[in-house]
């Protein structure tokens, strides 16, 4: 049990070196990460009409009789 209590103060001196980010750039990366994610959502609902209607026309035709 004496380990936990000097893993976590090992922990508390590692964090205290850390050099956190500006809140302007903590900004700038969280709207750039709402935007990609976004568009990339957009990229996959536009990808996903495109090939339903595409299956819309093809699938039918596969089992047609003519």
């Amino acid at each position: 049990m004496r380990g936990i209590p000097s893993f976590y103060r090992a922990v508390r001196a590692e964090m205290g070196k850390v050099t956190w980010p500006e809140f302007p750039d903590v900004r700038r990366a969280t709207i750039a990460i709402i935007v990609f994610v976004l568009l990339l959502g957009l990229f996959i609902w536009l990808l996903d009409v495109a090939l339903q209607g595409l299956l819309v026309r093809v699938i039918p035709s596969l089992f047609s009789r003519s």
